[in-house]
Formats: structure tokens, sequence, C-alpha cells
């Protein structure tokens, strides 16, 4: 389960995706909008500003811009940022790899298998799934 640290992450960014390259939105319009507490977007936004994900103005014009564009960046790449490994196993962990304590061998983990799978699909959907699709609106195919 994605935190909801990631969830209102992903639903501010997919209002950024939505707004012309150069143009911003406030902190308190996106608050709004989407129904996420002010004081909390605005720690996740400063955690998305400091990985380098968007960018802030001061001033009238001023607010939140996506510093890349939104076909370049993936709600795994966002999940990996928020919540950390995307993985059921740490064993199936790409960026917190560890064995785990009461398994023998991997390659005969009946359990390790079955979640490979999960986790495998898991991580295609998302990293394949970019904030611009997310902002169109477009339907995923399984």
């Amino acid at each position: 389960m994605i935190s909801q640290k990631a969830k209102y992450a992903l639903r501010a960014l997919v209002v950024l995706a939505r707004n012309d390259a150069g143009q911003t939105r406030m902190i308190a319009d996106i608050s709004q909008e989407q129904g996420i507490p002010k004081k909390f977007l605005e720690q996740i936004l400063l955690e998305l500003k400091r990985a380098g994900l968007v960018a802030s103005r001061r001033g009238r014009l001023g607010g939140y811009e996506l510093l890349r564009p939104a076909c370049d960046i993936t709600f795994g790449e966002v999940l990996r940022l928020i919540d950390g490994p995307i993985a059921p196993l740490p064993c199936l962990s790409k960026i917190a790899y560890r064995r785990c304590a009461d398994c023998g061998e991997e390659e005969s983990c009946e359990v390790r298998r079955v979640f490979e799978r999960v986790t495998l699909a898991t991580r295609n959907v998302l990293d394949s799934t970019t904030l611009a699709s997310a902002a169109a609106r477009e339907k995923l195919t399984l």
C-alpha cells in the first residue's frame, strides 16, 4: 500500500503536469483543488523540490512548476522517492535488497517466485505510467 504522502505527491504532480510549460500553480490552489492539507503539501513540494522534480518561484506569478517534462517523470520514480522500494519482500528490492533471514535458497523459494511476478508486473505499470499520461487521463491497458 502506498502512503498518503505518496498519493498526495502524485496528485499534486499530476496537477502541475496539466499546466503549460512555464506556468506555475500556487500551493493554496493545489491544496483546495485536491483536498490536500496545505501544510502537508508544503512539506511534500519541498521534498520534491530537493529531489529536482519541481521548482518554485516567488512573487505575484509565483508558485510551483515541473522541472522536467511530465512525459519524463514516472509514477515509479515518485513512489521510490517518497516511499522507498517498490517490493513486497526485501529480497526483491532493487534499491534496498537484502536476503530474507528465514530463506535458504532464493532460487527455490516458492513465496519469492510468486511475489517476483507481482513485483515485476507492478514495476512495469508504475515505470511506464508518466505524469503526462495520468494528466491526460489515458486509460491503462493491462
